[in-house]
């Protein structure tokens, strides 16, 4: 449950950032899962009205990593100063007696996720520019070597085995993935966003203008990113939007190698294949969702060694 925070609360945040700032209103934003995000509406010293961002991370990410909320903020000061396009921070509260968890402030942004773009083609390519973009950071000459290591993400999901896997295609990504775990490096490790999906991208007038919510940024293979973003525009806007996309991203990273893609789809499709029934979705989403994660896998399964990919 999201702690209530009192019109005090907001105020005294407010005076951190400016002052000479007051705080007019406050309203949450929908959506989010993994922390508690609230716009502030202010004035500030020059009496103009602007908004901030708030973000409050949830028990699950400060239970992972007590420290969530400074990297994030580390992390968005040096993606801001390489121009990328995030959100501007501006303040973070690590411990202050405000609120009883950390957060950070940053700018808001004008602009919205969008699922039904007018310009399929158009929305790809930005995305995918987007996303090399982020791969290209020399994250260790920024100075970003706090972030977790992916494999090693992986390595400690591979060793929680569930006590029980609902049927076939679950056993098979499970012993597929623990039987080559971790995979041989094939590319040098690149930063990586974590969760590079549509409803994690902002756009105003058809142009994308923020990469949000990187609260599961972490260091590793850029096939990660790639896995995760192609099952999601898989599920978005099907097949050729997916295989556009993995088109694209190789030709503006040629030298990425591609190799262990099926493995990389394998690790994408293992989490909504374990707990897409607790997302609270209908019968009919749901059930499309599955039909084309069934697909998905199979895919991966069949660019594999027949001798794993032949009995799926």
């Amino acid at each position: 449950m999201n702690p209530v925070t009192t019109n005090e609360q907001w105020a005294q945040l407010v005076q951190r950032i400016d002052p000479h700032g007051k705080w007019v209103r406050a309203w949450e934003l929908k959506g989010g899962v993994s922390a508690q995000v609230t716009v502030l509406e202010m004035v500030g010293a020059d009496d103009q009205k602007r908004k901030i961002v708030v973000r409050r991370h949830g028990e699950t990410d400060l239970a992972q990593n007590p420290h969530a909320a400074r990297d994030e903020f580390h992390l968005l000061q040096a993606l801001h100063a390489l121009g990328l396009p995030v959100s501007t921070p501006l303040h973070i509260e690590e411990s202050s007696g405000i609120f009883p968890t950390p957060c950070i402030v940053m700018e808001y942004i004008e602009g919205r996720t969008e699922l039904s773009p007018a310009d399929l083609t158009n929305y790809l390519n930005q995305l995918t520019d987007a996303l090399a973009q982020i791969h290209r950071v020399d994250y260790a000459r920024q100075g970003i070597t706090f972030l977790p290591d992916q494999s090693a993400i992986y390595q400690q999901t591979l060793c929680r085995q569930p006590s029980f896997l609902d049927d076939k295609v679950e056993r098979y990504i499970w012993d597929t993935l623990t039987s080559i775990w971790p995979l041989p490096q094939h590319n040098e490790p690149v930063l990586l966003h974590g969760d590079f999906w549509p409803g994690n991208i902002l756009w105003h007038d058809q142009q994308l203008v923020a990469v949000i919510d990187w609260e599961d940024a972490a260091v590793g293979d850029p096939l990660s990113d790639v896995a995760n973003s192609r099952l999601e525009l898989l599920w978005a806007f099907g097949h050729d939007a997916m295989n556009h996309f993995t088109q694209q991203y190789r030709a503006l990273m040629p030298a990425v190698d591609f190799t262990h893609l099926p493995y990389w789809d394998l690790c994408a499709a293992l989490r909504p294949v374990l707990s897409m029934a607790q997302w609270g979705l209908d019968t009919q989403t749901e059930e499309s969702m599955r039909a084309k994660l069934t697909e998905f896998v199979k895919l991966a399964f069949d660019q594999l060694d027949e001798k794993i990919g032949g009995s799926i």
